[in-house]
This record gives structure tokens, sequence and C-alpha cells, in this order.
């Protein structure tokens, strides 16, 4: 639907809509000017609140259909959200999002539950059930809501026990896709001071994406989580709250919901640069392909009759079928997903007369662990049967000697070395199943017998997460007659991530592991062993954050209409990371024997390993256990500080006692953090910056009429310093800093004819960019534009690099590459360990349409830079670059930052003699288009999508009872909401995020 025809269908529902937010027949509205909300940390009035805040009562969630915080950004100006790659999601206020990546980032977006922050939480995910309200306020809120709300805050608060009074409720749903879910609430009176709360949902369905490869629908959820609540009231002036809740998810829900890629022909990208077609990625392009290639194989030195393929042959997934419709996938690895989280929550307030206290603290526990087929897609095994036949015939026979009889056919006691091969992987021949590794913390996989076997050759990740975190904080507020007021806080927090790793699987890369393994060890006379580890696995093993802040602000009322607020913030954060990322020894030297116990480290064949690139590992000997030598280390170590002093400052004025005028500064801060571990050292550097952004807003809060109409208006620009922006590097999401600036302005309404009758309008404008030259190498295209470049995929490490001209010459440079692949195949680099008989071919075009000018070709960049200074003089100069062309980036847009939003709503009450009432209600919300990279560029971006929910609700008498029938999403857009492209090594395969697809049906409810 074009955004013209929204303007239309918008102003005809608010023509014939009517308002009352509240379902039922009475007058209070739960989008009234009345609803009080602590977006200052204390209780106001949310027209007299001097900040851009939007705040939702129980009644206004169920009104809208907002079942969960994704479905905020259907209502709210200047906000998107969308999942992301590793079991996250970010949340986008303004253009600021979480566009961090990795286990030591700080969310931008700061969520709290009543008040108390929530770290690595996972409340994104459950549905709302018995809540008081949400806020949601946009713009910096560090200086009372804590370190790293550079975007804003979303604060939940939950139902707090009522006195004096037995309350209950229930209310259940059915709709399609078989999906149930059940909420209810029991409110105990104990007492005259003392009140207990009971509240749970309950949520089961089908699943979404329908699964070709075995006619099943995955997607499905099925989840539960419960609530408790103590309230105490000893005297008048004190009030003690208890909270516990418990969240828990497990079901086949999908990660990622699709791929797309324009297909590469040539297979030294997978995916070209213009477009994301309904395509699988070109598998010659992937680590596992090219780890067991028949190109690789052959520079090594290994009988290439063993490969899985050749790199210029038939690719794995060349009849891979991947459907138009996003939630149409094939794939062989039913994905897995699990998430738990326990929360506990105790709050103590006292009123001492001119001052009150606030004592609160909060524990939580978080457990995550989702496993996806990697590329959803099935690959053609058959393309394997005469590798694996040949592996077959050298696990039966050993290694054929090639000499003539009376001398022995095959070198004795060879077998041993491929007989652990065969039987791990293919443990029934190789027409029966191929087994993979599981995602084996030991790191022994599929040869220490943890492994997944198949009809298909699977490939598949795992992202999982384990950790716990507590926070304290104080906070006064004083209430003096006068024109003097203050508030002050501290507040202590730790977190600790004790388990966070990301899986890459693939058969490719445990056969790979084998092969090159069982010969390095057979050509060296040691016992038969695997490369360690023969999958990827990137883990953190111990993530720890301490931070502690002081905050106050002081408040100058001059008069009953002039306020001056000035605030301060001291903010001081310490993270420590233990970490390491290993495949097939990529840092070092890590054989395995196939009859290993414990873990890949406890190897006696570990020779000069090093999980951490910054070090050198300096041990003389070349066979020790892991960690016996300086240097040596099992994991990387690293720690750093921030601290930082911000505020804000806030002058408003009250025209009227209905009109508020308002102008402020903040100064928002988000904490620095430590890139993972790489498998090589590339110059990434250990650490980045914290972020710091200047803002700068004007507003005016306005009800009119005695509140027929409220209109609130807001204008803001950002400027923006050390924006954290993670790239891919070496497999790795790794994080820079740049600087940006933002600006908008945002329009929200409510119109109110009649008391039965109510209109919502939200209207926002943004605009970001990228301030000052900043070049970064853009993953999708290593060229950088140019002609006179070629990129490499590098056969040794499926990486890529580029080689560009050092004069412009688009023949020169193609030549260059083209005579250094012939002198490899030549055998002229075997003193650099490299055999002659690749066969590797020169450089080749990618198509017209792919985005690319550059062309592009298999070859090794280590050598391609080590011969430039020679070979390359002869063809007018070469450069190589091994982490790509960069290219300028100022100019673009921030991610996730659509340039235009609107949202309507509208509802009429119609009342009955009886009692009754009847409330049909019809919600429209468009997001404009944006980019899903900071490269912006036609294949990142994220067209503007539109989503219609509705419904009508039939109220008994007193609101005692109600019978509601919805539908959301009811021309069942598929929009896409975000994107991830995966690394170089993976094919560049970009991952879609979408909106739910269409659901409708039917609930009733009951309070007592």
């Amino acid at each position: 639907m074009k955004f013209k025809a929204l303007i239309g269908t918008s102003v005809l529902a608010v023509a014939v809509a009517t308002p009352a937010y509240a379902q039922g027949s009475g007058d209070t509205d739960a989008f009234g000017s009345e609803i009080v909300v602590t977006a200052q940390r204390q209780s106001e009035r949310l027209q007299d609140v001097p900040i851009a805040v939007s705040a939702f009562s129980s009644e206004a969630l169920e009104a809208q259909q907002i079942e969960n915080s994704s479905d905020l950004q259907l209502t709210l100006p200047n906000i998107t959200f969308t999942k992301t790659n590793f079991t996250s999601s970010s949340f986008t206020i303004r253009g600021i999002g979480d566009l961090c990546v990795g286990v030591t980032c700080d969310q931008a977006t700061a969520i709290h539950l009543n008040g108390s922050p929530l770290f690595q939480t996972r409340l994104f995910e459950t549905e709302f059930f018995d809540l008081e309200r949400v806020e949601v306020l946009r713009g910096p809120q560090g200086t009372l809501f804590g370190r790293s709300a550079t975007s804003g805050v979303v604060n939940v608060v939950t139902a707090k026990p009522r006195m004096g009074s037995f309350e209950a409720a229930v209310d259940a749903e059915y709709g399609n896709y078989d999906a149930i879910k059940v909420k209810g609430m029991v409110n105990i009176p104990l007492g005259d001071t003392f009140a207990a709360r009971v509240a749970g949902v309950y949520v089961n369905r089908d699943g979404y994406t329908k699964n070709l490869f075995n006619d099943t629908r995955i997607d499905g959820r099925d989840l539960y989580s419960v609530r408790g609540s103590l309230r105490w009231e000893p005297t008048s002036d004190t009030v003690v709250d208890f909270m516990g809740s418990y969240f828990r998810e497990k079901d086949d829900r999908l990660r990622i919901q699709k791929q797309r890629c324009q297909r590469d022909p040539t297979g030294v990208l997978g995916c070209l640069n213009n477009r994301r077609d309904a395509a699988a990625t070109n598998g010659n392009s992937t680590l596992a392909s090219i780890f067991a290639s028949r190109e690789l194989f052959a520079i090594q030195g290994l009988p290439t009759a063993l490969a899985l393929g050749s790199l210029y042959g038939t690719d794995f997934y060349h009849n891979a079928v991947v459907p138009e419709d996003a939630r149409t996938v094939s794939t062989a690895f039913t994905p897995e997903y699990f998430t738990s989280e326990l929360t506990f929550e105790g709050r103590i307030q006292h009123d001492f007369g001119g001052l009150s206290a606030q004592l609160s603290g909060s524990y939580q526990k978080i457990k995550v662990d989702s496993r996806n087929d990697y590329n959803l897609a099935v690959g053609d095994r058959s393309l394997y049967a005469g590798a694996l036949n040949t592996l077959a015939f050298f696990a039966a026979n050993g290694v054929p000697t090639g000499l003539p009889a009376p001398a022995p056919a095959f070198v004795p006691g060879s077998a041993a070395y491929f007989a652990p091969i065969a039987a791990a992987l293919m443990p029934n021949g190789p027409a029966g199943q191929l087994c993979t590794s599981d995602t084996d913390p030991t790191g022994l996989g599929a040869y220490g017998g943890n492994r997944i076997c198949s009809d298909q050759a699977l490939q598949y990740d795992r992202s999982n997460q384990t950790g716990n975190a507590w926070s304290a904080e104080l906070i006064l507020n004083s209430d003096f007659d006068g024109m003097f007021n203050f508030l002050a806080g501290a507040i202590y927090a730790r977190s600790n991530t004790t388990e966070n790793s990301y899986y890459v699987n693939a058969f490719g890369l445990d056969y790979a592991s084998g092969i090159l393994g069982s010969f390095s060890t057979f050509a060296a006379g040691l016992p038969p062993a695997h490369l360690g580890q023969s999958f990827f696995r990137n883990n953190t093993s111990d993530f720890s954050l301490k931070s502690y802040g002081l905050f106050g602000e002081a408040y100058f009322e001059f008069n009953d209409r002039l306020k001056l607020t000035l605030g301060a913030r001291y903010n001081n954060d310490r993270k420590y990371v233990q970490a390491r990322s290993i495949l097939l020894s990529s840092n070092g030297n890590l054989l395995v024997p196939y009859n290993q116990t414990g873990t890949i480290y406890d190897s006696p064949l570990a020779a000069l390993f090093d999980a951490d690139p910054f070090t050198t590992c300096t041990a003389a000997s070349p066979v020790g256990a892991v960690g016996s030598a300086a240097g040596c280390e099992v994991f990387q170590e690293r720690s750093v500080k921030f601290d930082k002093l911000t505020g804000r400052a806030v002058l408003d004025f009250k025209v009227t006692e209905d009109n508020l005028l308002y102008a402020s500064y903040s100064r928002g801060y988000k904490s620095g953090g430590i890139n993972p571990p790489l498998q090589a050292s590339t110059g990434v550097r250990e650490s980045f910056r914290p972020e710091q952004v200047d803002a700068f807003e004007i507003g005016s809060k306005n009800t009119f009429g005695g509140g027929a109409l409220q209109l609130n208006l807001t204008a803001f620009y950002y400027k923006y310093k050390d924006l954290q922006l993670s790239r891919i590097v070496s497999r790795t999401a790794v994080n820079d800093n740049i600087n940006a600036d933002i600006w908008g302005a945002e329009v929200e309404a409510i119109i109110r004819p009649d008391p039965k009758m109510m209109v919502n309008i939200g209207f926002s404008y943004l605009q970001s960019k990228v301030k000052g030259d900043t070049f970064f190498s853009n993953t999708r295209d290593f060229g950088g534009g140019r002609s006179d470049a070629v990129i490499i995929k590098d056969i040794t490490n499926a990486s890529n690099c580029a080689v560009a001209s050092t004069s412009g010459s688009v023949a020169g440079v193609n030549g260059y590459v083209n005579q250094v692949n012939a002198l490899i195949n030549a055998g002229a680099f075997a003193g650099n360990g490299v055999r002659g008989g690749a066969g590797l071919q020169g450089t080749s075009p990618f198509p017209a349409d792919g985005g690319i000018a550059s062309t592009g070709a298999y070859s090794i960049c280590g050598i391609l830079a080590a011969a430039a200074p020679t070979v390359g003089a002869a063809f007018g100069g070469v450069q190589v670059f091994s982490a790509g062309i960069p290219v300028n980036i100022k100019g673009n847009e921030l991610p996730q930052a659509p340039n235009l939003k609107f949202s309507a709503g509208a509802q009429y009450r119609f009342d009955f003699a009886s009692g009754m009432s009847l409330v049909p209600r019809f919600d429209i919300a468009y997001t404009g288009e944006s980019y899903g990279s900071i490269f912006n560029g036609n294949v990142n971006k994220i067209k503007g999508y539109a989503q219609v929910n509705t419904q009508v609700q039939l109220n008994g008498d007193n609101d005692r009872w109600y019978v509601r029938a919805y539908v959301q999403n009811l021309f069942d857009s598929n929009s896409t909401t975000g994107l991830y492209v995966t690394d170089q090594s993976s094919g560049l395969f970009t991952n879609i995020f979408t909106l739910e697809p269409r659901r409708y049906g039917i609930g009733v409810g009951a309070k007592f």
C-alpha cells in the first residue's frame, strides 16, 4: 500500500471513527491527559513533564493491540524495532539503536522494569500482561535513568497489589495458526495493610512458516510467564513492594526469518551488491566448500580425489529451493529456541514530610539458546559422492604407495588415519547418513561422538547466552515550600555473563578438519588427529560489568509558570572479558587425537596454540599442552574502564495550566567496550570508544477544549560523537566509531469530539547523516566501486581481499592477478608452502547488474601482497588491501532510521440501555523507507511498510465481561524490519527480519 493511499485511508478513519480509549462504558480515558508517569523518577502528570514521553495504560495497550515491545513501533513516532542476528533485538529511538554488536556492548535504549534497570533482558520476547502502564521516553535520559540511555528509555510498570478488595480477571483468545493465549490475575487483600497479586500469561501457537522440505510448519511459540507481587503499607507514609517473575519459552521459533541473495555465478562473493533476491548464496564462496576444495587440497599436496568439489565446478547450493514468500522455506534442520528469565525486585518508599526516600534493588538471571539452519536451504549431497567413496577406500585400505609389487600397495598403518573420519562422519558408509558436529563446548564434536546425523549434509548455527545481574539504587526527593527542590540518587550495578557463544557447524568443516589433520599427522609421524576445532565458535566464557552512578537534579520554580531544571550525573564503568575464537587451528597449531577425551585444549598435540592474536606465543617446544608456555593462552583476557560526567538543563514555561513550552539540552553517554578475539591479527582495535550525544530539544504540550484536543509537538537536533558501529572481520563482528548528526520533529495528537469518541494521530520526520570524511570497507564490495580493482576470494581462508592498480590501469591489475595465479599453478611459491597444480583461473567480470565494478578471482591474498613490489611493477604497480578498499560514507543515513512515520487510530463507543456497549476500533501505521546498513544503497534499502489492526469489542454491564473479535496486520504484510549481512566466508547473504503475518481470532474476558 502506497503512502498516499495510507494517508487517504487514515483521513477517512479520522472522519468516521470515535474515542474513549477505555473499552468500557465509563468516561475514564486511558489516553487522557491525567495519566501519571515517572519520567523524572517521581510521579507527575504526563502533560506537565518537559520530556518527549508517551505512555500507555493497560486499557490503551489492549485497545491498540499492543501485545509486546515490538508492537510499540506501530504507534510511537520515531520508534523502530527489529530482531537482530544473535538472539537479540534493537529498539531504535530517533535513529539511535543498537548498531554495536558484541557481548561487551551496552544497549542504547535503557530498559527498566518498575524503574529498575534490566541487563541482557528477554523482556522483548514475552507478552504484556497485568501492567499499570508502559512509558517510552525519547531522547537521552542518562541523567536520571542510567549510563546507557543515549536513545531513550522504555519503562514497563507492573500492576501493584491493591488493599482492601478481592479482584480477579481472566482473558482467553483463540485465533488462526491454532493460537491460544490465556491471561489472568488475582488480587488478594491480606488484612488492612497487606495485599498479594498473582498474574500470568500462556501463549501457544503453530508455526508461521511452512517448511517445504518435510511439509511441516516451523516458527511456532510455546511460552508462559508468571508474576507474584506483595505490597505492605505499615503506615500511611511507607510502602514496601516485592515482586518476582519467571518467563520461559521452548519451541521451534526461527531466529532468522529468511535469507536473501542476488546470486553470484563466480562464487568469489557468493551474493552480489544490487538486490536481495529469493536465491541461495553460491556455495563455492563458503568456508566449508573452500577448506574441502580441490584447489586447497592441491596447493597442500593432498589427493584431490578426496576433495568435496572444485571452486570452479557446480556448487553445493546450485539447486537449492528458496521460495519468494517470506513465510516459506526449505530446511532439513528444525529450529530450536529456548529462553528463560528470572527476576526479583524489592522497593521501600517512605515520606518524611518534606523529603521522601526510595530504596530499590533487583536481580536477574537469564538464559537463551537458539539453533537455526545456517543457510535456510538444502544442498546437493550427491556432489560429495566421489569424495566419500574415496574416503571409504582410504579408511579400508590406507594411503596408496603407487609402487609396483612386491612393494606394499598401501602404506602400512595408514588406514588408521582415515578410518576415524569415516566412522565419525559416515558411520553407515558413503551412501548412508552424514554426520555433522553437534555444538559441543568441549570442541571435540563429531570426532568425540557428539554429532547430528541426517540424510542431508547439514549446516546450522547456534547462539546461546547465560548471565545474571543485580542493582541497588537510592533516590531522595524533596517537596519543600518555596522555589527550590531537588532529587539526588546513587546506583550500583553488576552484570556477569558466564557463557556467550556463537557456533557455525557444517559437514564440510568436519570433513576438512579430518582430512587436513590426518594428512598433517601422517606426514609428521604423529598419531592420527584432526584439526581442532572442526566448527566455528566465538566464545566468551566470562564478561563482567561493574558500574556505579551518582546523579541529581535541582528544580528552580521562579513562579507558578516558569521552572528551570539542572541535572548532572557521574558514570563509572569497568568491563572485563575472557574470550576466544577458534576454527581449524586458525590461531596456531591445534591437532587433536581422534581418541581425545576432555576437551580439545587437553590435546598433547597442541603446538604453540594461542587464542590471543595480540600476544606472541613464545614456547620453544613444538609440542605441549595449551597454556604450557608464555603467551600460549587458551583465552584472550581484556579489561577497560570508562567514566563520564553528563547532565541536562531544561527550561519550561506554562502559558496556561493546559499549555506547556520547554527547551532542553542533555548529554547522553554509552560506555565503550572490548572487541572480541579474531582468528588472525588484522589491525582491529582491541576496544572501541564510548558514545556521546549532545541533544537539543524544544517542545510544546497542549490540552484544548477541556480535553477535546491534546496536541504535543517536539523538534530536536543531535550531535553524535563516536557512534558505535559494527562490521564483520574474519567471521567476527567488531565495532568502530563514527560521528553523525540527527534532527527531526514529532507530532502526537488525541482528539475527543465527545466522551464516546477518540482519534489518535502520530507523525514524525527524521534525518540522519554521517558527519565528516569517514572511510570504511564495504563488506559486500571490497573493490570499493573501482573498475581498476580485483576482488579476491582467498582459497586458504575463504576471506576476501582486493588488489587495486596504483596507476588506474584496469588491464594492468587484471594482468597482475592472472600472472600470479599462473605462478601459483606452476609451483613458483613452493617455498611459501604452496604446491603447484591448483588450477587457479584468471579474473572474470561480475554480472552487469550486480553492483560490482571490479572483476573477481580465486587466489591467495598473502602471495598477491608479497609479489606486489616485484611482479606488480611490470603491470603499472598494484596495492593489496587485506581489509578491502575503503569508501567514504560521509553523508550516508544511519541504519534503522526511517525519514517518515505516521499512525492513526480511532474508536467509538455505542452505549445500550441494558448497560452494555459496543466499541469498534481501527489502527493504521506507516513506516517509511530506511536502510539496514550504513553503506546505504539499493541492496540495503528497507522499503516502507504499513500495518493495519482492527477489532470490535462487546462489553457487558459495568464492564464485567467482554467478547472481542480482532484482526492484526489486516493486509498480511511480510514487510522487512531489519537486515544483517553475513561474513564473506559465508557468502554475503542477507538475513532479514519481518513483521508477524496476519492474525485474527476471538477473545473473551471477565472481571470479578
